[in-house]
């Protein structure tokens, strides 16, 4: 293929010098991203259209490699091939910065020239744009280092498998990727805010995200004797009304926790009890104490609903990810280099989701912070939302995540809070 990083004919994509009597950095980038926007959008749109599920990200991975080799860096594969680990500048004090790069298992349904061309997958949560703006952050902070203007070391993380349970962040840790890190940042396609604006937040960002599965057993028996068998759908019922209204009272509400049933099942026939049955559901969590807590908590009131009821019951608690806690002074760095990138009046308070995001587990290392990028096109009434197949953005997005974090980085490297 064509890489998406080769210049147009007669385009100057060298990193531009100050010019005098301008504030030199969002100038200079403005014009760079001028001679390589174009580039960038033809990348993140390869990406789209050939997205790989997660851990099996290799061809993504080898893209990012093949791209950041040119820029004169030295990437390293991670030690399954599916995620990248590079480097750039020099110093003790290492700033990282986190983009996942794997696709959903969902149809790409939009009528577009980079529609995903393998069937059910698809990039419907935006890591193809993610993956882009990092990109395009390591060559622009490349031709820094290269004229002697980066002042300490940038790491970038391209991260498999955040779609997964297990994720892909346990394994770039492993990998040594936060080895000697003081900080990380990463950023999140947000359709509700329009292209050009970002939002931050300090404190709880998105909460941990953990499942729950119920399995009931019993004798089974006729719906006329039920006092002669366990009533496993009564049993499930309870289950299903008694432990989230329990948990209401059983852990602080202003823990933020949310505990919701997604899948129930249970018997064929009307008029006969099934042996057994299950029901399965999430668990979100904003407090990090909180979430600690959960399982246990949990596991126990579920028996302790069931035991009236005279089934058996296995339950099966399995963790997800954290919560995303942004850290008070990482966020008021990225606050303030969104604003001088972009201008102040750019910058809006993020909404706490109640979603889960693996960037988590970097922040239960070392501080740092995410914000959410907008992707709506301003004055559409288009809903594009996340993990739809009609998801797709507008690529202007690119540009203004890449000014953010060149500014994020220099602003992290400059701070000695970390």
């Amino acid at each position: 293929m064509t890489t998406a990083l080769e210049a147009p004919d007669g385009a100057d994509t060298a990193w531009p010098g100050p010019r005098p009597g301008a504030d030199p950095l969002p100038g200079r980038l403005d014009r760079w991203l001028a001679a390589r926007g174009a580039e960038l959008v033809s990348i993140r749109r390869h990406i789209h259209a050939h997205p790989e599920p997660s851990h099996s990200e290799f061809e993504t991975a080898a893209l990012i490699v093949r791209e950041l080799e040119v820029a004169g860096l030295a990437p390293r594969l991670m030690p399954r091939g599916n995620g990248v680990i590079c480097d750039i500048g020099e110093g003790d004090r290492v700033i990282a910065f986190r983009a996942d790069i794997d696709a959903l298992p969902l149809q790409d349904l939009k009528d577009v020239p980079y529609r995903s061309t393998v069937d059910e997958l698809a990039h419907a949560c935006g890591h193809d744009v993610h993956t882009t703006v990092m990109l395009g952050t390591a060559l622009a902070l490349a031709q820094l280092h290269e004229q002697g203007q980066l002042p300490g070391r940038i790491r970038m993380l391209f991260q498999p498998a955040e779609e997964a349970i297990p994720s892909g962040a346990p394994e770039v840790i492993a990998a040594g990727g936060l080895k000697d890190v003081a900080a990380i940042y990463g950023l999140h396609c947000y359709p509700q805010l329009p292209s050009g604006l970002v939002g931050v937040r300090s404190g709880p960002f998105t909460a941990a995200a953990d499942t729950v599965e119920v399995k009931l057993s019993g004798p089974g028996g006729h719906t006329a004797r039920p006092h002669l068998t366990a009533d496993l759908v009564h049993a499930l019922g309870r289950v299903i009304v008694d432990v989230p209204a329990l948990l209401d009272r059983r852990m602080d509400p202003r823990a933020g926790v949310s505990m919701v049933w997604g899948a129930v099942h249970a018997g064929q026939a009307f008029n006969a009890i099934p042996g057994s049955g299950e029901v399965r559901g999430t668990v979100r969590i904003l407090n990090r104490d909180a979430w600690r807590e959960a399982p246990e908590l949990i596991t126990k009131l579920i028996r302790d609903v069931v035991a009236a009821t005279g089934a058996e019951v296995e339950v099966n608690y399995r963790r997800g990810v954290p919560p995303v806690i942004n850290d008070r002074m990482a966020n008021a760095v990225v606050a303030g280099a969104a604003g001088a990138a972009l201008g102040a009046d750019r910058v809006v308070e993020a909404e706490l989701s109640m979603g889960g995001e693996d960037f988590s587990f970097y922040l239960e290392h070392v501080p740092g912070a995410m914000i959410r990028l907008g992707t709506g096109v301003p004055g559409s009434d288009k809903r594009l939302d996340l993990h739809r197949g009609n998801f797709d953005v507008d690529e202007s997005c690119i540009g203004h995540g890449v000014r953010v974090m060149v500014h994020t980085a220099l602003a992290a490297l400059a701070t000695g809070e970390f």
